[in-house]
This record gives structure tokens, C-alpha cells and sequence, in this order.
């Protein structure tokens, strides 16, 4: 009996610890008045990369940086910019890099089509590597050696 209550409470008192601690890892705890807005505010901070860390959105970022890049997110939001307006200030300012999901143009089409060309490329050498092999067993009339 007393090792459950002692295990009960060791559990509690592991996940308040556990609550707290993830709610002050929080990188920005910005809470704007209009939920659409802060809706759309997480939508765009994930959206867009740490120019300084390269592989973490604005959102996950915590440095200085990225801290500037979500005050002027929220402050356009606030000017009522559209999303497509604010990505296209950031992609201006800071080229198309800050942005995670590129856009299709002409510039990075090389980025789109790669993958369709590989894969294109690799189901023509898998046939091609079938039917030779094909071509071997059908012209193989040697007896077969049962040593």
C-alpha cells in the first residue's frame, strides 16, 4: 500500500514537472487577440526558415534573428498584409531560401523535375537490365552441369 501511494504521487509530481517544463520551452509565447490571426501567424512562422539556423522555421528559432523575423510577421499581420503579401516581403528581403516550400518558376525548375527525371531514368535502366538478361537465359542452350 504505501509503495503505490509513493509511487502515485512520484508519478504526479513527474508529470506537473513534465507539463511545466514544456510549456517554458516555448520559443514565442505571443499570444495575438484575434484567434484567426494567431492562426494564421503559427501557420506563416512555421512556414518560413531561421535565416541564422537554416533548418529550423522562425517558429522553433530561438535566436535573435528569428525573434526580429516573427515581430515583423505579427506587425504585418496586424497592418492586415494576406499571407501571400507577407511571404512575398520576406522572399524580397531575404530571397527565396527563407521560404520552406519554394515556388515553381523557371529559376528552380531543375528542383522540381529532378525527381521525375531520375525516376524516369532508373525504370529505363531496370528494363533495359531485364531484358538483357532475358536475352541470356532465351540464347543459353549449354546442357546444365548437375555436378
Amino acid at each position: 500500500m504505501l509503495a503505490q501511494a509513493t509511487f502515485k504521487r512520484a508519478a504526479c509530481f513527474v508529470t506537473i514537472l513534465m507539463i511545466c517544463w514544456h510549456t517554458s520551452l516555448a520559443v514565442d509565447p505571443v499570444e495575438l487577440s484575434d484567434p484567426a490571426l494567431q492562426a494564421r501567424y503559427v501557420a506563416l512562422t512555421h512556414e518560413l526558415r531561421c535565416m541564422q539556423c537554416q533548418n529550423e522555421s522562425i517558429a522553433d528559432s530561438p535566436v535573435d534573428l528569428a525573434g526580429d523575423l516573427r515581430r515583423q510577421v505579427r506587425e504585418l499581420l496586424q497592418a492586415g498584409k494576406s499571407d501571400d503579401e507577407i511571404r512575398d516581403w520576406m522572399s524580397a528581403r531575404y530571397g527565396d531560401f527563407i521560404l520552406f516550400r519554394p515556388r515553381h518558376s523557371w529559376r528552380n525548375a531543375w528542383l522540381w523535375g529532378t525527381p521525375a527525371a531520375l525516376l524516369v531514368l532508373g525504370a529505363l535502366v531496370v528494363v533495359r537490365i531485364i531484358r538483357q538478361r532475358a536475352a541470356l537465359v532465351a540464347g543459353d542452350t549449354a546442357p546444365v552441369d548437375e555436378s
